[in-house]
């Protein structure tokens, strides 16, 4: 089945339910491992720095986006590596699952209606697009 799974997370519920489905796929194929990938958007994180709290604060924040994350995998006795980039959410995940050779990439689904898609786009409609694996997207 799936031995090497790539799941992008954002700490959102719809990205936790990515991640729970990762560790059941993994847990399905002895020896399979999840690469976690958090993307850190430089610009936000600048901002919130800049604006809203100390650095400090921000990375207790981020701690506590993946502790439910990481849990999912802790649960299923499932080998996996959380990995933290910057970037630009859509292009780094497409840049990190194509120079890897996953068998599968998982992302959660922010739910935009259309107009929003259409307009704004979406980091899941960018990774099915642009990424060589097959992609699960999860809402």
């Amino acid at each position: 089945m799936y031995k090497k799974i790539l799941v992008a997370v954002d700490g959102s519920a719809n990205s936790r339910r990515a991640a729970e489905h990762a560790a059941y796929l993994a847990s399905l194929t002895p020896g399979a491992v999840v690469n976690v990938l958090y993307i850190l958007e430089y610009d936000r994180t600048r901002s919130d720095v800049l604006y809203n709290a100390k650095s400090d604060d921000l990375h207790i924040d981020r701690k506590n986006k993946l502790v439910p994350i990481e849990e999912a995998f802790a649960q299923r006795n499932v080998t996996y590596e959380l990995i933290i980039k910057h970037g630009e959410p859509g292009p780094t995940i497409v840049i990190f699952a194509n120079s890897n050779d996953f068998d599968l990439v998982i992302v959660g689904s922010r739910g935009l209606n259309s107009f929003q898609e259409m307009v704004l786009g979406s980091v899941s409609h960018k990774v099915a697009k642009r990424v060589t694996a097959p992609v699960l997207i999860v809402k």
